[in-house]
């Protein structure tokens, strides 16, 4: 088992919500939480809200490291220009359990030296940066957070709560996990392979009322008769002309829209009602069960029975049953595909 000891490494400028939802994760799991800087004492984040550092990173004890966490935030371009941090990092890493980043916190593990070779993510507004000013990486924009060997990486602010649930899981189990996910109203985690990309992220707004109505029309009932005739006549125009308007405004086509808003419907059947495969399958549109896996397992990367054990409401309640309150799944819950 890892050492029960986070270590958190902010800097002027850092993201406040990068720091607080991790060490609350981790507080929760009773972890030993230090927040260092290259100076001890109060330090700004990027919002005006401060920090204290308990201690500046040269005096730290390098054996209470435990897992070393870089943040993110505004400040990480200067921060990753002070070479004494930067320096700091790459020779703690060697001491520490693990280390991991939230954000763009992977700059200045990147900057390192760490992360040469490693397969890593981050926001996705910063992958193509990190990718470009670190040609040595593997990024990938899309999942929520990547394990690679000691290194774990993370988009930004709630997919640091992610993470952390994830290193409490390995350290201490799944159970313990799920009561720190039960006390801080979170769901059992979402997988790290879950895309970064939620419904108002993989779809533009519609521009036009003809083709808001369009969409309001699929999510209002998935398992409608959405075809290519059907949504052109409800727009009142022809099926070439619908196709054309509906990608442009969207960012997508029309068959791709409508099968992610399905998986979407069946996402939270499989988080909130007991309904067989067969009959979520029917209701929302995809005609039989083993069309449903297929196209989940495609687009969220897990099957619907796994999906179904992780997020459920009425399996929360069986094993918090205690309790009267039980999480409810995110909503809406992230798919992989693309971003407007």
């Amino acid at each position: 088992m890892q050492s029960r000891a986070v270590t958190f490494v902010i800097f002027d400028g850092f993201d406040i919500l990068d720091v607080a939802g991790p060490f609350e994760v981790f507080g929760e799991a009773g972890y030993e939480l230090m927040v260092v800087a290259a100076k001890a004492g109060p330090v700004r984040s990027d919002t005006g809200l401060t920090i204290q550092a308990q201690s500046s990173v040269a005096s730290l004890d390098p054996r209470r490291l435990g897992t070393l966490l870089v943040v993110g935030g505004e400040g990480v371009d200067a921060a990753r220009c002070d070479r004494s941090l930067v320096d700091w990092v790459a020779a703690a890493a060697t001491r520490a359990d693990r280390v991991a980043s939230v954000c763009c916190g992977a700059f200045i593990l990147a900057e390192a030296g760490l992360l040469d070779g490693r397969r890593v993510t981050t926001h996705w507004r910063q992958a193509e940066r990190l990718a470009r000013e670190y040609a040595a990486l593997i990024v990938d924009s899309d999942p929520i957070f990547i394990q690679d060997g000691p290194i774990w990486t993370s988009a930004g602010v709630a997919a640091g709560m992610d993470l952390a649930l994830a290193l409490v899981e390995a350290d201490l189990g799944p159970q313990a996990a799920l009561g720190v996910a039960r006390e801080l109203v979170l769901f059992l985690r979402r997988p790290g392979n879950q895309s970064q990309f939620s419904v108002p992220l993989w779809s533009a707004l519609p521009a036009s009322d003809v083709m808001r109505v369009v969409v309001e029309a699929i999510h209002l009932d998935p398992g409608a008769r959405h075809g290519i005739d059907e949504l052109a006549s409800l727009a009142g125009l022809s099926p070439r002309h619908l196709q054309r308007r509906f990608t442009q405004e969207t960012g997508l086509p029309p068959t791709v829209y409508v099968e992610r808003v399905r998986v979407e419907a069946a996402q939270l059947a499989l988080a909130e009602r007991d309904d067989p495969l067969e009959t979520i399958a029917r209701r929302y549109g995809f005609g039989t069960a083993e069309t449903l896996r297929r196209t989940f397992h495609r687009l969220v990367g897990i099957a619907p029975s796994e999906y179904r054990d992780r997020f459920r409401t009425a399996h929360a309640s069986a094993a918090w049953h205690q309790t009267t309150e039980a999480p409810r799944p995110a909503s809406p819950v992230h798919l992989e595909g693309v971003r407007s």
